[in-house]
């Protein structure tokens, strides 16, 4: 804890959870993009995930208020612990010219 400077338990960063979210914009045409995604989406997290809908009309994206728009996963727990360890471990060491995670990927 001092090593980092923090001079408070509660400073130290932890993580609570983490959301997993697909963004389908032809899901608006097309319902069997969503299903496929929402099939992908639960074979990766290992969780059935949440349909995201539209909050607003938006008439040059074609887009009603209510329509389907993504899915979206949220971790926490021991299960985003083992998709963290899976996705360090496995996934990212495997990527051809992997040079680490941009800090702008991440809230907080």
């Amino acid at each position: 804890m001092k090593l980092y400077g923090y001079n408070n338990v509660m400073h130290v960063p932890r993580l609570d959870k983490m959301v997993l979210n697909i963004g389908l914009g032809e899901a608006t045409q097309n319902a069997k993009a969503l299903e496929a995604a929402e099939r992908d989406l639960a074979a990766i997290s290992g969780q059935h995930p949440v349909i995201t809908r539209a909050k607003k009309s938006i008439a040059s994206f074609r887009l009603k208020s209510g329509m389907p728009i993504g899915l979206k996963v949220t971790l926490r727990g021991k299960r985003m612990y083992d998709f963290l360890d899976k996705v360090v471990n496995a996934v990212l060491p495997r990527m051809r010219e992997f040079r680490g995670v941009s800090t702008n990927s991440f809230d907080g």
